[in-house]
């Protein structure tokens, strides 16, 4: 015989969730369409989209060092990898928020207020960027080489970012934009100055950044 307790159970977990639909279907009411909110002007969509691109190409670098490179190179490389992956996880957060495209399709136009010596081709050429040629030679190069052309490349790469990165900076009206921007000059020039360490050490040195 059914226990004369389970009826009542029953009737009493049929209201909870009437009682849970109806609060749904009022907040759902109330709460209307949720409309996209763009918290990013055009100068942090501009610098999150081709700082994105920059990002990337350091991290195909730092995946072409030799595996036979020295621990401090090896280590280097790892930990620009890190950094910046991570960096480009939260530009791309950034983007989804506002909406907008991963890439641009005018890269760099949000610096061409302060054009100056990168002006060509109809526009501005991404600061630092290693060129086919010089990705092709540090993919074949092997040993000391290796070694030394990829903290040349990587030197002028960072000193690239830093300058859209202090660009960001001045003209951002976004606090989150302007602290990760900050940090990111912060973070590659400490590593500029142990790539020239890494370089002297080696009998080399930086490459000339225009």
């Amino acid at each position: 015989m059914t226990p004369s307790w389970q009826p009542i159970a029953a009737r009493i977990i049929q209201l909870l969730a009437a009682a849970i639909l109806g609060a749904v279907a009022v907040v759902a009411f109330t709460r209307g369409p949720v409309r996209a909110v763009t918290p990013l002007t055009a100068t942090d969509i501009g610098f999150a989209q081709d700082m994105s691109a920059h990002h990337q190409q350091a991290i195909t670098m730092s995946d072409m060092v030799a595996a036979d490179a020295a621990p401090a190179v090896r280590a280097l490389a790892d930990q620009i990898r890190f950094t910046q992956l991570r960096e480009i996880g939260q530009m791309t957060g950034w983007l989804q928020l506002a909406d907008a495209p991963v890439t641009s399709p005018l890269p760099m136009a949000w610096m061409m207020a302060d054009a100056g010596h990168h002006v060509g081709g109809g526009g501005i050429k991404m600061a630092g960027l290693a060129s086919p040629a010089d990705l092709t030679r540090l993919q074949r190069a092997t040993g000391l080489d290796n070694e030394v052309l990829f903290l040349q490349l990587m030197t002028r790469h960072h000193q690239g970012g830093i300058e859209m990165a202090a660009y960001a900076v001045r003209h951002t009206t976004t606090s989150a934009v302007h602290q990760t921007a900050v940090a990111m000059i912060d973070e590659q020039s400490q590593e500029v100055i142990l790539m020239a360490y890494l370089l002297t050490q080696r009998k080399s040195a930086p490459l000339s950044y225009p």
